[in-house]
């Protein structure tokens, strides 16, 4: 399901071929930009751009090398699953922000319809000429509001429960980050507690070290006497 959201975000954003970038990239890290142009059937430039693209809109992060033989940079690219859901759960509510004022207006307004020209128009335009068709001079009829209202309020529905999946979805990739987060410090801190043991001990060597040269020191010194 997941996979499903992440296309459509990429598809919106770039065309529909675009969108097989995600089963390229997700679950994956720093993928060789060659082997994505070779995977869509495109060119390593409409690859980038592509790439590029999602880039900007941070859903994609990349890292670059330098090809020691051929001697130019390659680039590796990462999806970044948190970034991408932040958009389309965006993208969602900004889609259900319209239909709820679509569903308003049909609820307190009403609207009109030419049945021979099958055009809609407001109340307010419809006064202004009468209720007479400005195309075929038929006159308006009262548009039946029930069929679309219901339209909305599924739409609505549908809209409600794929944000509350995105949610869900961004809190688990929080959580990921986190562990990562708490597992890389824990790391770090065996590092440093190595490293902390380490020195002490390469003093502590330096120092037996030192011991036994001026113990020799000594003991040659008296050895001359």
């Amino acid at each position: 399901m997941q996979i499903k959201f992440l296309k459509s975000i990429v598809e919106t954003l770039t065309n529909k071929q675009s969108a097989a970038i995600v089963d390229l990239l997700v679950d994956k890290k720093d993928v060789n930009e060659f082997l994505i142009a070779k995977k869509l059937g495109l060119t390593i430039n409409q690859t980038r751009n592509i790439l590029y693209k999602l880039s900007d809109f941070g859903l994609v992060s990349f890292i670059r090398k330098k090809d020691k033989r051929k001697g130019w940079y390659i680039y590796f690219w990462t999806l970044n699953i948190a970034k991408s859901l932040d958009l389309l759960d965006q993208k969602l509510k900004e889609e259900m922000g319209r239909f709820e004022s679509q569903l308003k207006n049909r609820i307190e307004k009403r609207f009109y319809i030419c049945k021979t020209c099958n055009i809609e128009t407001t109340e307010e335009s419809a006064l202004l000429n009468d209720f007479i068709c400005s195309e075929c001079e038929a006159v308006y009829e009262l548009s039946d509001n029930k069929a679309i209202i219901e339209h909305l309020e599924k739409e609505i529905s549908k809209l409600k429960k794929e944000i509350e999946f995105i949610s869900e979805e961004k809190a688990k990739e929080e959580e990921k980050t986190e562990k990562k987060k708490v597992s890389k410090s824990k790391r770090d801190e065996k590092k440093k507690v190595k490293a902390k043991k380490s020195a002490r001990k390469s003093k502590k060597d330096a120092k037996n070290k030192n011991a036994k040269k001026d113990k020799a020191k000594t003991k040659k010194s008296k050895k001359k006497k």
